[in-house]
């Protein structure tokens, strides 16, 4: 692995990479690269990455936490605690025009949003093929690339949201990422603490996530790597975000649930532990193994994966649970049926298998350029798999 990993160092595809390997106990890390491409600043263990939809898995844990204390119920509608998300109307097409629309056939329930079904997220399309998504990204709510310094804050947010028509019924099709945002508004209205002081409370501080949230403080901002994009327009790779004055350095006005966080390897590898411990680590109790399996047991009818088929043989070896995929059948990975866990579109990538008991975990500052894992995510896998 560290022979295949440094070969994208090497030739400037990536200027960094953290990697981690466990199975059975034995923990395997390796650091490679620079903090920037024009950098000789080396990459650390403990250099703080951008983890952006691997937040996904994170919010759906504590939702679950809510559910098991009895303050949610999967089956509950949202409308209690998310007035501005009753009684919806939904587009009666997707590329029509916003007015256009029908009412919806029921509520948005708890469970929509863990298993994205809510009838609205990300399309993999521009926006002017779709009002909606134009309209959309004129709000701000969280369409295109993480930019919790243009996001409003959580009320002002989910008022937004209520304004537009769901882009389909809830529960006919998997839309990918708002259900996680909305999530994150109704853990602080339910528990009655902002989202993030929740998570460091239930879930950070318990397991020793000392490096994660949704900013990094000052006196750690050297531990943040420039964060690289391709602009498609201009047809080169540059800096998306830089660590001091960047979007990651101060608090934003909504921690958003689907892409906020940034993490290390290992307070990450803490949390991938705990789940694939079916709930525990280190004698800390975060959920229990029923919520677990529940989380990580594809959600999906056929119809639904076929319904969001935006992007060619998507759901072929996966599902989704809660907040994150599941290995349905083997795949090109080698990954087990019912290993699980996401990616994140900035460069990061984490599965859990539990048949092999094997965790990995990759971290890089280059985000990917389609939905499809770029190569270097796709050689991880392959060599975390090639001898187990």
């Amino acid at each position: 692995m560290r022979d295949v990993m440094s070969g994208y160092v090497e030739r400037g595809e990536v200027p960094g990479v953290v990697t981690l390997v466990s199975r059975a106990g034995d923990v395997h890390v390796e650091a490679l690269g620079t903090m920037a491409m024009d950098s000789q600043v080396p990459l650390q263990r403990d250099t703080i990455f951008r983890i952006t939809s691997m937040t996904k898995p994170i919010t759906a844990a504590a939702a679950m936490i809510l559910v098991e204390e009895g303050k949610l119920r999967l089956d509950d509608a949202v409308d209690r605690w998310l007035p501005e998300l009753a009684h919806r109307r939904v587009l009666a097409r997707l590329d029509g025009p916003l007015e256009e629309t029908v009412p919806a056939k029921r509520a948005i329930t708890v469970h929509d949003l863990l298993t994205f079904r809510m009838g609205f997220g990300q399309l993999f399309a521009p926006s002017g093929e779709y009002p909606i998504v134009q309209a959309a990204n004129e709000l701000a709510i969280g369409m295109g690339a993480p930019a919790p310094a243009s996001t409003p804050e959580p009320d002002e947010w989910i008022r937004r949201l209520g304004t537009l028509p769901l882009m389909c019924q809830p529960g006919d099709a998997w839309l990918y990422n708002t259900g996680s945002d909305v999530l994150a508004v109704l853990i602080a209205r339910v528990a009655n603490r902002p989202f993030d002081v929740f998570l460091r409370e239930r879930i950070f501080e318990p397991l020793g996530m000392k490096d994660t949230g949704f900013s990094v403080p000052a006196e750690k901002i050297h531990r943040l790597p420039v964060q690289y994009w391709t602009n498609f327009e201009l047809g080169v790779v540059e800096a998306y975000d830089q660590p001091a004055d960047g979007q990651w350095s101060r608090p934003p006005a909504f921690a958003g649930g689907g892409a906020g966080l940034v993490s290390t390897v290992d307070d990450y590898f803490a949390f991938a532990t705990m789940m694939l411990h079916g709930g525990e680590h280190a004698g800390v109790r975060i959920l229990s193994e029923t919520s677990v399996k529940e989380m990580s047991t594809d959600s999906l009818t056929t119809e639904q994966k076929r319904a969001a088929e935006q992007i060619p043989d998507y759901f072929a070896h996966q599902g989704w649970g809660y907040g994150m995929a599941v290995v349905t059948e083997g795949d090109k990975l080698k990954r087990s049926v019912g290993a699980f866990g996401w990616d994140g579109g900035f460069g990061t990538s984490w599965y859990a298998d539990p048949a092999k008991k094997l965790t990995g975990i990759l971290m890089t500052q280059r985000a990917w350029t389609s939905p499809t894992p770029p190569k270097v995510c796709r050689d991880f896998w392959h060599s975390v798999y090639e001898k187990s």
